[in-house]
């Protein structure tokens, strides 16, 4: 009985912290720390929209909670003496397995690549972010950044030259 108590409390561990590590990464989305700073706004045209995944880096902690999960149910259930040492090792090495295959398939969600051809200079900026705004090929778009990071926004009016 005590088994399976451990074995629950590591499996909601592991789930949260599973939670955690997820980011959001959406053009919606400003954490604290870029509330009030200053950023450039510049126009573009979106030229070229591509989907792809985004991969948040994994933390490793799906493959240890597997492998603990794995060990514990495997050598608790599955032989004596030794052989509940063996099965155990295979189970840690299975469980490993499959919670590093879980955490990356938590942690890729899908994503847009977008080509922009800049209005200012006919530069072509590249951007990666969250698939959850709609964008066409031809649509005048937003890219604010702070010389670092960069979000794509749709411009909901055309401006006028100065």
């Amino acid at each position: 009985m005590r088994g399976k108590q451990f074995l629950t409390a590591c499996i909601l561990a592991s789930t949260s912290l599973l939670s955690a590590c997820i980011t959001a990464d959406s053009a919606n989305v400003y954490k604290k720390n870029e509330m009030k700073q200053l950023t450039t706004a510049r126009a573009g045209v979106i030229e070229n929209i591509r989907d792809v995944k985004m991969d948040d880096s994994s933390t490793g902690i799906g493959s240890i909670a597997g492998a603990v999960i794995g060990g514990l149910g495997a050598s608790s259930h599955i032989g004596k003496g030794s052989g509940a040492v063996v099965s155990g090792v295979i189970g840690s090495i299975l469980g490993g397995l499959l919670g590093n295959k879980i955490e990356t398939n938590i942690t890729r969600k899908p994503a847009k690549e977008l080509t922009i051809l800049m209005k200012d200079n006919a530069q072509r900026l590249v951007v990666v972010q969250d698939a959850d705004l709609n964008f066409s090929v031809g649509q005048h778009v937003d890219v604010i950044t702070d010389g670092v990071t960069a979000r794509v926004v749709p411009l909901t009016k055309t401006t006028n030259s100065l």
